[in-house]
């Protein structure tokens, strides 16, 4: 079975950091796309980050670029959201997304049609 298990979320207070952690098992994705969503209650999903497993390439949505980095190590089969300068309005289940199938630059593209989902970490900053 493909899983992806977050962890790391927590509370802290604004202007805090956290690093989540996305561990894979059942899928190998060093050479497909990685990346960070988040949905708060009521809201629709959002698009954090994602990070192209071949040449690390990255992007980020605007509500976090400059404060949040996302970074993989396929030998650990983990990626890692590192958020720094955290906001009230950064809050909500933050879930990874995964998929071995696409490559390049469709890690940015087709960012919203990765197959593989975890079941998310609540990031609370008040």
């Amino acid at each position: 079975d493909v899983q992806l298990v977050e962890s790391g979320g927590g509370l802290v207070q604004p202007g805090g950091s956290l690093r989540l952690s996305c561990t894979s098992s059942g899928n190998d994705y060093s050479s497909g796309c990685m990346g960070w969503f988040r949905q708060a209650p009521g809201q629709e999903r959002e698009w954090v980050a994602s990070i192209r497993s071949v040449g690390s390439s990255k992007w980020y949505g605007d509500s976090v670029k400059g404060r949040f980095a996302i970074s993989q190590d396929n030998a650990k089969r983990t990626v890692y959201l590192e958020m720094n300068d955290l906001r009230p309005e950064d809050t909500a289940m933050y879930y990874c997304a995964a998929d071995s199938g696409l490559s390049g630059v469709l890690c940015y593209s087709r960012r919203y049609n990765y197959n593989d989902w975890g079941q998310g970490t609540q990031v609370t900053v008040s």
